[in-house]
């Protein structure tokens, strides 16, 4: 069972920053891939940035390069996703995830899915 719990969201103007905590169990820790995803309305989800927690490797959607941080801690099981800069695009229900079995290749944003577990974090973003 994936056990995760997100926090962190809120409203601010664009440009400002905000950072979201993603709380794992410690069996969905041991996943050693976990990752940010995250779903507007109306739109598909899309993957935002991932951290292979063994070795600290990330991969990070396009449109978010430069401006989103993840980030791990270990001895807490808890992932992060510093975001600044923040764009009205960027407004969105804000998703935790993680994935089994893998390197940390595997553990890129297009290499397979991923299992979600926690209620999301919403992110709006005002011009």
């Amino acid at each position: 069972q994936v056990r995760l719990v997100e926090s962190g969201g809120g409203s601010v103007q664009a440009g400002g920053s905000l950072r979201l905590s993603c709380a794992a169990s410690r069996a969905t820790y041991s996943s050693n891939c976990m990752g940010w995803f995250r779903q507007a309305p109306g739109k598909e989800r899309e993957g935002v940035a991932t951290i292979y927690t063994g070795d600290g490797s990330t991969d990070y959607a396009d449109s978010v390069k430069g401006r989103f941080t993840i980030a791990r801690d270990n001895a807490k099981n808890t992932v992060y996703l510093q975001m600044n800069g923040l764009k009205p695009e960027d407004t969105a229900m804000y998703y935790c995830a993680a994935k089994w079995g893998g390197s940390s290749w595997n553990c890129g944003l297009d290499r397979g899915p991923f299992l979600y577990g926690g209620q999301g974090t919403q992110v709006t973003v005002s011009a």
